[in-house]
């Protein structure tokens, strides 16, 4: 190859590594701007009641968990007007990783087009003075594989965007219907002052984002006896995370062997280059599908054996509302945040089991014969920052530290409350953007001091203003920890 096609290569390289910069700061940026968007129109917004007036760090924590889909709450659900459902509703709706992980493919099909027309033979390579002649070492499939990989890339996004609508349509209307028919959860919505429909989309939208915000104080709490509706948001949590690669994967194969399209062929048989997180291969994506089923067996049986007694949570419910109540609530442990019982009555066991489930990426696996994609290493220039980086158990240890330090006089007057469980709890489930919380509660002080009202939202809406920014970053580095995957790997702990 002759000095000046290296040097066209290096200037295309260089290019491209500019371009792929501008996307990265672009995304990043956006996502600051959506935020900051959020918490202005919340606070622009009239709440219910004109004379609520929450300060500016709650406001600003809410639109943060909002697009983090964290649902971490220092504010009662039921001030927030119909216009600021929506506003919440639209950011969680954003933050939802499925609708993220989509953006991320439109920018890869930008990045692969970008690429393909600087390489690629084609009219703006005539017009600049290259000769067909000069890429004759080039070959021709080469230019069919690049369109191939384009069509490839464009069908998938469509997959999926299909995939979202069609989810959050079914899940519209089975949910309205739902409402509109049993009489007891259509009382409860007329009772709060909730518009149907808004509430119908609202839990919608955040039960496939994996949120958990439900526009009532309770959360789910008020609907542990409408076992059918529970029954109606279990399939939505799990197309919306765990199994969304499961699915995504069964949804290729049938479209291919419908269209017999090319590219969907090629999407099924190249997953890895496709360079998509959720596109797995066959036999990762069968030990995904056994990992998810199983771990929800496990803690379903764990959690009826330990609590099927417990009068506290599971008082006035029938043996069959038990199930599925005890079911939902073990769905909902890694990633959704909905409660259907109070969690400051489950017992402290079940509560580190949860812990650890919060902790699990989405796309964690237990896998006894490793596939051919696994066992598949490559070397890798690595930079200072990654020889340097701890592990993310050990950011969680360190916040959680940072928290019992600014929460100390808290926890030396309310000990029970502000346990050092109770603070683990919020920190883990604010990495793991679950949302779930063992609330505050005025029966458990100890030594009673002033006034102490009850309050409809999560434990950490009675942290000091240090610690509720302290979890803000929590939910930061949860929402960005697939950046930091390899963190802490050169610790030798041995």
């Amino acid at each position: 190859m002759s000095p000046s096609s290296n040097m066209r290569e290096y200037e295309i390289y260089q290019g491209e590594m500019e371009k792929e910069d501008r996307f990265s700061y672009s995304a990043k940026h956006q996502k600051k701007s959506k935020k900051l968007k959020g918490f202005v129109a919340l606070k622009t917004l009239d709440f219910k009641n004109s004379s609520f007036k929450p300060n500016n760090v709650d406001l600003f924590f809410t639109a943060v968990s909002a697009v983090t889909v964290s649902s971490m709450s220092t504010i009662e659900m039921e001030v927030f007007s119909n216009s600021q459902l929506i506003v919440l509703m639209l950011l969680m709706f954003i933050g939802g990783e499925v609708f993220v992980s989509m953006i991320g493919l439109h920018f890869k099909k930008l990045k692969h087009k970008f690429m393909t027309n600087d390489f690629g033979c084609n009219q703006d390579n005539i017009e600049l003075g290259f000769e067909l002649n000069d890429l004759k070492d080039i070959p021709s499939k080469s230019f069919d594989q690049n369109d191939l990989m384009n069509r490839a890339i464009r069908s998938l996004g469509y997959v999926i965007l299909c995939y979202i609508l069609i989810v959050h349509f079914i899940g519209y209307i089975l949910v309205y219907i739902y409402i509109t028919i049993i009489p007891s959860a259509r009382t409860i919505l007329i009772n709060k002052g909730l518009n149907r429909h808004t509430f119908s989309l609202f839990i919608t939208v955040s039960t496939f984002a994996n949120c958990g915000y439900v526009p009532t104080n309770e959360n789910m709490v008020i609907f542990k006896k409408n076992s059918g509706f529970l029954l109606i948001l279990v399939p939505q949590i799990l197309l919306g995370n765990t199994l969304y690669p499961v699915v995504l994967r069964f949804l290729l194969l049938i479209l291919e062997k419908i269209t017999k399209r090319v590219e969907l062929g090629y999407i099924l048989k190249n997953s890895k280059e496709m360079g998509y997180g959720y596109l797995l291969s066959t036999v990762r994506t069968i030990h995904l599908f056994m990992t998810v089923f199983g771990l929800i067996l496990v803690q379903l049986v764990v959690f009826c054996i330990l609590e099927w007694h417990n009068m506290d949570a599971m008082d006035g419910l029938s043996s069959y509302e038990k199930t599925v109540g005890s079911f939902f609530q073990v769905v909902n442990a890694r990633y959704a945040g909905e409660a259907v019982f109070d969690l400051s009555k489950i017992s402290p066991a079940i509560l580190v089991g949860f812990i650890g489930l919060m902790y699990l990426p989405p796309l964690t696996t237990y896998s006894p014969v490793q596939d051919k994609e696994n066992r598949q290493t490559r070397e890798q220039k690595k930079s200072f920052v990654e020889y340097i980086l701890f592990s993310q158990l050990t950011y969680l240890f360190i916040f959680t530290i940072l928290i019992c330090m600014s929460e100390r006089r808290k926890m030396d007057a309310d000990p029970i409350n502000f346990s050092v469980l109770n603070i683990a709890f919020e920190v883990f489930s604010a990495y793991g953007n679950v949302g779930l919380s063992t609330c505050y509660s005025c029966q458990r002080q100890i030594n009673s001091v002033g006034h102490c009202k009850e309050a409809w939202y999560g434990f950490a809406g009675r942290w000091s203003k240090n610690g509720k920014y302290l979890l803000i970053l929590v939910m930061f580095v949860g929402r960005l920890k697939n950046f930091n995957k390899n963190g802490g790997r050169f610790w030798n702990l041995s």
